[in-house]
């Protein structure tokens, strides 16, 4: 049921940018009938490739390489949404110009015409390519623990993101020898019969004192007591509003559950159950997906705070976007509490293929 109504709102989002794109901006080119046709008929393509997107998303109809092609027009559609914005705010500096010969306001109106077409392509290109990076290795220095942590969020497999990209991924891992490993949410993105063995892949990833996960909001999406069960056929420990302590390392992790189980009325995050039994000298170590969940401590005060969810805004500009909901996107942050805070940029992506301004991560903090 949630999968059609996400296809409903899309299909009339997507349908919206196309229409006005060619109301506002294919309908007054300054060029011939014919030019304009050819335009419509790439913009119609793009709207129909959205569409092939949703259904290679949710199906396994579509092969990767035209899976890929099809993610991409998303980007493209994008743009287009930052075109028409600039665009009509040109159009009103156009307007001021009534006054002009006319020659002169069609030569302006061709020139930034033009202007926006390359740097449209120039921002899709740039991003396209910035998404098919293969994730860094960010080296996070954080003096409160003698232990190293390997962080990673946001794989969402489903996809592009397959078993290929998780075995390279755990490769990256275990050359780091980490001491422990964390997962914080938005792991699956896709019906889990279909990628059970690419999550099977990070039971290869070599760390001394385990392997910790927490739900992000995607896992909620795709029938997430399937998904609990299923983790505990694996190596790694999922954390649902509990804690572990680890002696060796006189460490309390704590994990919580995603703040969208409010609005689901299913595995709400608690954080009083989270805390409760955690050892009172030890350092600990609070997993929550997303950054705002920092509104939610109340009165605890963990040593370190790791999060995602942000993909480190993925698309500039949109990061300015995510900054109206999250008080932080990505990086080392101290918090007024005494606690610190590390948002992950994630390791996959969600939606197109693309980044500007964000990399994709394994944060290794040590």
């Amino acid at each position: 049921m949630r999968v059609y109504m996400f296809f409903s709102i899309f299909l009339l989002l997507f349908f919206s940018i196309h229409y006005l794109f060619y109301s506002r901006v294919i309908k007054k080119f300054l060029v011939s009938e014919a030019v304009k046709k050819k335009l419509t008929l790439l913009l119609g393509l793009n709207f129909i490739f959205n569409i092939l997107y949703v259904l290679g998303r949710y199906t396994d109809l579509i092969n990767t390489p035209f899976y890929y092609l099809f993610s991409l027009s998303i980007g493209i559609s994008f743009v287009l949404l930052l075109y028409l914005i600039v665009h009509e705010v040109l159009n009103l500096f156009h307007k001021t110009l009534r006054s002009v010969d006319i020659s002169k306001r069609n030569f302006i109106k061709n020139s930034g015409d033009a202007a926006l077409i390359a740097l449209s392509t120039s921002y899709v290109s740039a991003g396209a390519y910035e998404g098919m990076k293969e994730p860094v290795v960010n080296v996070v220095e954080f003096d409160h623990f003698d232990f190293s942590i390997i962080q990673i969020s946001d794989f969402h497999i489903g996809g592009l993101i397959d078993r290929d990209f998780v075995k390279a991924s755990v490769s990256k891992i275990n050359a780091l020898k980490p001491d422990i490993v964390f997962i914080t949410g938005d792991l699956v993105d896709t019906a889990l019969e279909e990628i059970k063995e690419s999550i099977r892949e990070l039971d290869n990833i070599r760390a001394k004192h385990g392997i910790y996960y927490i739900f992000g909001n995607h896992e909620f999406f795709h029938n997430p007591l399937e998904i609990i069960e299923f983790i505990k056929s694996t190596k790694i420990t999922l954390l649902l509003n509990e804690n572990v302590k680890i002696d060796a390392l006189k460490l309390n992790v704590v994990g919580v559950t995603d703040l969208i189980g409010y609005r689901m009325n299913l595995l709400e995050p608690d954080i009083d159950k989270a805390f409760k039994g955690c050892h009172d000298t030890y350092k600990t170590i609070l997993l929550a997906h997303q950054p705002k969940y920092i509104e939610e401590l109340g009165n605890y005060r963990p040593d370190l705070i790791l999060s995602g969810h942000t993909h480190g805004g993925q698309i500039w500009p949109f990061g300015h976007l995510v900054r109206l909901q999250q008080p932080y996107v990505k990086g080392l942050h101290r918090l007024s509490n005494g606690s610190h805070l590390y948002v992950n940029s994630g390791i996959g992506f969600w939606g197109p293929p693309m980044r500007l301004d964000s990399q994709a991560e394994i944060a290794y903090i040590v």
